[in-house]
């Protein structure tokens, strides 16, 4: 069982290290983070990070966000992603 974390930021400009000091103190390894700059415009599973997150986490992992918005657009865009994980 792995803890892995996920950061979101809408813009290059933008820093996620909030997000990643929060996902460490919440004891995600630095190289267990999985990252991306987009805007919330396109659905979750379109990002590389999530893309990469989705495809690396197995069964029994946990998936470690700073926010519940890091996971999508929306609500239901939020849903779909947790739904997808549990699966």
């Amino acid at each position: 069982m792995t803890h892995l974390g996920y950061t979101r930021i809408s813009t290059a400009g933008q820093d996620d290290q909030l997000q990643r000091d929060a996902l460490t103190f919440a004891g995600v390894q630095a190289r267990d983070i999985y990252s991306d700059v987009t805007s919330g415009s396109k659905e979750a599973k379109s990002w590389p990070g999530m893309q990469k997150l989705m495809s690396y986490a197995q069964n029994g992992d946990t998936i470690v966000v700073w926010r519940i918005d890091r996971l999508g657009r929306s609500l239901l865009d939020v849903l779909n992603t947790v739904n997808e994980l549990r699966t």
